[in-house]
């Protein structure tokens, strides 16, 4: 915690003990404890990460020597032929096979070569210390109606491993075009449905994946879902901005998870989390063209949405139409508790700082709903920069499930035009240091968007508990 914040809540504290009593004393002390929380709340990362990818294969030789205690099994060996025009499946899966049955194995995707492989699921468990090493490109084919009716939400799935590490600098393309072309996003004649995700790790732990590159997926680029303890370091994800629904990492049911100096363009969400995810840290993220970094979507379908414990640390957001954003659907149940947004800078984004909890993307309109995802503990901490919207701070809660202990600290967003807004419904917290747009709102319960001028203003925690909420 900073020298200035300690001093600040120190101060508090002397000036609460002695005029503060009753329920407004409670209510302040509980705003500190739970400050006190995002302040020091992380999640362990790994900052030797480099150290745990000391297999190298520059020197291929070293792998076939006896004393390397490596067995390399190379997909060429299997018959590929990585001209990009071949059917390299059944060697992918032979090959697969193998390197997973034998333990210390490296399965090797060589470099300088292009593999054409149809829709797979690579099954664990397998023997202890596998890497798959992919030097080469990995491509899909590139039309729709010839894809597996089996696999039609996969490209290349990945399961049940355990301690497995994925790294090398190849690539990763789902040839996505044609998918998106057939989107109804693109064209609302054509029929909403699904297309596979390019790369997911499903039911699976202690996995690692370093250096690679997913692109052009046909929807979601890479998902991690039913897992824990995964770690991505430097993997880069590039789509168009306007290819539909290409979620560039989505995190599904998944806890202890950290996303680390990624690099991440999309059309969709350059991260999202959804539900029974716990323990996410993302550092030292790159992300535009994309939706922003959100949690949820949430709550669809009156379905119960929990998200808790997820920490953003170090961040550049680009020309995003969103930035740190929070979406439920009206109806849902669950909650969404403990969230650190921090050091984040943003130029030029849309929504730089939203929560939405009447979220609709669904092909007919959503029903008003009294029921909602509960949504606490949001913490905004040196979130700086410019936005193209005049709402630069944006809290749209439900009335009946408001938002609570939102905490702003030093966040400084600052419009084209110089004139930038505070819109809160139904959204209790506090703040400190400089707060620009001023957020009145978050305290006062006016709900209501305070057109805002040039200055910065410092606001200090509410001493008093009002529960009028007018509807948005």
């Amino acid at each position: 915690m900073h020298m200035m914040d300690k001093l600040f809540i120190l101060s508090l504290i002397g000036l609460l003990t002695l005029t503060a009593y009753g329920a407004a004393a409670k209510m302040v002390y509980t705003d500190l404890d739970i400050l006190k929380k995002l302040e020091n709340f992380d999640i362990p990362e790994d900052d030797d990460a480099d150290d745990h990818y000391d297999t190298k294969l520059s020197d291929l030789a070293s792998f076939t020597s006896r004393g390397s205690g490596k067995n390399l099994v190379n997909v060429d060996t299997f018959g590929a032929a990585g001209d990009g025009v071949s059917d390299d499946t059944q060697a992918f899966v032979s090959a697969w096979k193998q390197a997973c049955g034998t333990p210390k194995s490296v399965l090797l995707v060589p470099q300088g070569r292009t593999y054409l492989v149809n829709a797979t699921k690579f099954n664990g468990p397998c023997e202890r210390k596998l890497i798959i090493q992919i030097d080469g490109t990995i491509v899909a084919p590139d039309e729709p109606s010839n894809w597996d009716p089996k696999f039609q939400r996969i490209w290349l799935e990945f399961s049940k491993l355990k301690g497995v590490v994925f790294q090398g600098n190849g690539v990763i393309d789902g040839s996505g075009s044609k998918w998106w072309a057939a989107s109804c996003k693109k064209n609302k004649s054509n029929p909403c449905k699904s297309a596979p995700t390019a790369f997911t790790i499903e039911s699976s732990s202690g996995v690692k994946v370093r250096g690679l590159t997913i692109q052009n997926s046909q929807q979601m680029n890479f998902i991690i879902a039913r897992s824990t303890s995964v770690r991505v370091y430097k993997v880069m994800v590039s789509s168009p901005g306007d290819s539909p629904n290409t979620d560039g990492i989505h995190i599904t049911g998944s806890t202890n998870v950290v996303l680390q100096d990624c690099k991440i363009g999309t059309g969709d969400d350059c991260v999202s989390i959804v539900n029974a995810s716990s323990n996410i840290k993302m550092k030292r993220i790159y992300c535009g063209p994309g939706h922003g970094i959100s949690i949820g979507s949430l709550g669809n379908h009156n379905s119960t949405g929990i998200v808790t414990k997820v920490v953003l640390d170090t961040a550049f957001l680009k020309e995003t139409t969103n930035g740190l954003r929070i979406k439920t659907y009206q109806g849902g149940s669950g909650y969404v508790k403990g969230v650190r947004f921090s050091n984040v800078v943003m130029q030029d984004v849309s929504n730089p700082i939203l929560i939405d909890q009447f979220y609709c993307d669904n092909p007919t309109s959503c029903q008003n709903q009294t029921s909602a995802v509960k949504i606490s503990q949001i913490m905004y901490r040196n979130i700086t920069g410019t936005t193209k919207s005049e709402k630069a701070i944006k809290f749209a809660c439900s009335d009946s499930v408001p938002c609570s202990h939102i905490v702003l600290n030093n966040v400084n967003l600052e419009g084209k035009d110089g004139q930038v807004e505070a819109y809160c419904n139904s959204a209790e917290g506090f703040g400190y240091g400089v707060i620009h747009p001023s957020a009145d709102c978050l305290y006062s319960h006016d709900d209501k968007g305070l057109d805002q001028s040039d200055k910065s203003r410092h606001i200090l925690v509410t001493e008093e508990a009002e529960t009028g909420h007018d509807e948005l």
